[in-house]
């Protein structure tokens, strides 16, 4: 599936050849993100994240970064999340040079120039607004909240906007030089493509490239051991939920588990939460879950938008339906149907050179073991139904319960008596 070489500073290099496609993606991959950051820096990972658009030496602004990539028919983004940061050009298979030269042009030689954080410090703030406006994005960053109190894991990528005000100039050199080295990134090529070739360039590009003294994450705390809510008290049209139980960590033994019965209760339009609380009765218009794994935690979290009057209710359907996955064995067609639909949006993702690279260049990074697909498949085939009820049994419990309602007129005391598994 993949081929790797380790360049003399740490560096590592993985391609995925695809012959039928004609797109090539290129993908760095930095161990940088929000878990890296204590509470003062909150935020930093994802403001370098910002600058590293904003121009090189030799592609002195935003614009002309863009344009060379557009001017290609290519497509280049990037993103920061809570344990790692990624940027990413997607273009025709003879663009394969420029698009590894523009990525480490920018990662390598940014101006970080003052003019330029201060406009984007203003950017990052009207993100944050954004979000702060969403009551959806909004109870998606509580229930973090609420489940890692205090602690990196439980914080907004953006941070606040007083740690994002706080942050000087300096700190955001000093932490692009600390935390982005050789041996704290991963350079990641699919498409139709040589090995030898992508090592090539990537020596040339990279070859020089020395480290800084990269910072490790900070640890999740997990001790929890009574329900938990918060609450963000507001005028809108619907209520927004999220109920969260506490889950596997990435390399868990139950991870893929864990995902399966996720798939039952919160995935597509026949899983157990959609045809219970909209097709049954009527609740909701968007309900579903959604798991997060993470190097030493997890967590499963439900979602659903309902009116005001109508949040006791759904809380009570939702905490029935994981109760029916402790207490009542899934039946063998609704576990295969939860298998297919597992192997099935693996493999179709496999067929685009973008998810091929970012498939192995993640696992490379976070778990220093690539899983084939095939390996994938097999660990998904093996699930019994006697898994799904052993694991539901371990994880979903009262007192890993977690709440975030953003709406009008919360009761908090009456939710809280709800929180019972």
């Amino acid at each position: 599936m993949y081929q790797k070489t380790v360049l003399p500073n740490g560096l590592r290099i993985l391609t995925s050849n695809m012959p039928h496609v004609r797109s090539v993606s290129v993908n760095v991959f930095i161990g940088a993100g929000s878990r890296y950051e204590s509470g003062e820096k909150s935020g930093i990972s994802h403001f370098v994240e910002h600058l590293l658009f904003k121009g090189t030496q030799q592609r002195p602004t935003s614009n002309t970064i863009a344009e060379t990539i557009e001017g290609i028919g290519g497509v280049l983004n990037g993103g920061t999340d809570k344990e790692l940061t990624v940027y990413w050009i997607k273009a025709m298979n003879s663009h394969l040079e420029l698009a590894l030269d523009v990525l480490a042009d920018m990662v390598l030689n940014s101006k970080f120039d003052p003019v330029e954080a201060e406009k984007e410090r203003q950017v990052i703030i009207e993100e944050i607004n954004m979000s702060m406006d969403s009551p959806q994005q909004r109870v998606n960053l509580l229930i973090d909240e609420i489940v890692w109190p205090d602690q990196p894991l439980g914080r907004d990528v953006a941070g606040s906007k007083e740690t994002v005000l706080a942050c000087t100039h300096q700190m955001l050199i000093d932490y692009w030089k600390c935390q982005y080295g050789p041996s704290n990134t991963v350079v990641s090529v699919a498409g139709d493509v040589h090995h030898d070739e992508v090592v090539t360039i990537a020596n040339r590009l990279f070859g020089d490239w020395t480290d800084g003294n990269p910072t490790t994450w900070f640890p999740a705390q997990n001790n929890q051991d009574i329900p938990r809510i918060i609450a963000d008290h507001r005028d809108t049209e619907q209520s927004h939920i999220c109920l969260a139980l506490r889950g596997p960590s990435s390399e868990h033994p139950d991870r893929f588990i864990f995902d399966i019965i996720n798939v039952i209760l919160g995935e597509g339009m026949s899983c157990r939460l959609f045809r219970e609380i909209r097709e049954n009765k009527g609740l909701a218009y968007d309900i579903h879950s959604y798991v997060s794994h993470f190097f030493d935690s997890g967590a499963l979290t439900v979602y659903a938008g309902v009116g005001p009057n109508n949040v006791e209710a759904t809380i009570g359907a939702v905490l029935n339906e994981l109760s029916q996955l402790k207490h009542t064995t899934i039946p063998e067609l609704e576990l295969s149907k939860a298998k297919e639909m597992v192997k099935g949006r693996l493999v179709l993702r496999m067929e685009d050179s973008r998810s091929v690279s970012g498939w192995i260049a993640s696992q490379e990074l976070l778990i220093q073991k690539i899983r084939s697909v095939e390996e994938v498949v097999s660990i998904v085939e093996a699930i019994t139904t006697d898994d799904l009820v052993r694991v539901a049994n371990d994880l979903f419990h009262s007192k890993g319960l977690s709440l975030a309602i953003a709406g009008p007129n919360i009761n908090e005391s009456r939710l809280n008596d709800l929180l019972a598994l």
